[in-house]
């Protein structure tokens, strides 16, 4: 993708009565909701909650998977050797496997009773997920600084977006600035073969998925969703190894 294919995606939905094909909220759906999801060719709530399940259960699984493999490699008698080698396996996956678990209650349950979160709460949460990955995190946003739910669910799944689009690795610049009432998130990462795939591509604009991978299509259509409902817009920016998210919504 060039610089010549810079787009915004509106995400604002549509006026009272009307259906867009661009806002589907996942946790608004009606029966009216639900029809307009399958004329636009979005999947239905129940397929988009499957779709969402079957992606935490990728994430959490291979952290758990990794756990099991110490245990057994602790009860093996054969293998007393590698004790040392069991425990670290151990210890570095129950660490990212409860990362992950914190990140989705904020990212994408309801689970949490807090309303509003400061940039340290959601720094903490976003670079335990980090942790595992190649990329590096520059987090420039005030520690005081609040957001609400709406913005920090944004926060975070752009976050981990622009950290999975630098696979070789590189750095994953986030910020956050409020004027006249309007929050605008950016997440600016560089690295080697920076880039997002064409079905993430499809969720921000709130297309539905044509072709690829739903695992890799479910998360930043949420993110979609997420603005969407809140009356916000994305952009994205790409260039030669580097791109740029830029989520632009209501203060409050």
């Amino acid at each position: 993708m060039s610089m010549d294919d810079i787009f915004t995606l509106q995400a604002s939905g549509a006026s009272a009565g009307e259906t867009s094909r661009d806002a589907v909220s996942a946790t608004e759906a009606t029966p009216e909701t639900a029809a307009a999801s399958e004329t636009s060719g979005l999947p239905g709530r129940h397929e988009l909650a499957t779709q969402m399940v079957a992606k935490l259960c990728h994430d959490f699984i291979s952290p758990a998977g990794a756990i099991m493999s110490g245990l057994d490699l602790l009860e093996d008698p054969s293998a007393q050797d590698m004790k040392q080698e069991a425990l670290n396996l151990i210890s570095t996956s129950a660490k990212k496997l409860v990362a992950l678990v914190y990140f989705a209650r904020v990212a994408f349950g309801a689970a949490t009773t807090s309303e509003a979160f400061s940039a340290a709460q959601l720094y903490k949460i976003l670079n335990d997920v980090y942790a595992s990955m190649r990329a590096e995190l520059d987090f420039r946003i005030a520690p005081e600084t609040i957001f609400e739910k709406p913005a920090a669910r944004a926060l975070l799944n752009v976050g981990l977006l622009i950290g999975n689009s630098l696979p070789m690795g590189g750095k994953a610049r986030l910020e956050a600035v409020t004027e006249d009432g309007t929050l605008t998130i950016t997440a600016d990462g560089r690295g080697p073969r920076a880039r997002l795939k064409p079905e993430a591509v499809e969720a921000l604009a709130g297309k539905p998925l044509s072709d690829g991978l739903a695992g890799q299509w479910i998360q930043p259509h949420w993110l979609h969703s997420v603005v969407s409902e809140a009356g916000g817009t994305i952009a994205v920016e790409a260039e030669t190894d580097a791109l740029v998210l830029t989520v632009t919504m209501p203060a409050n």
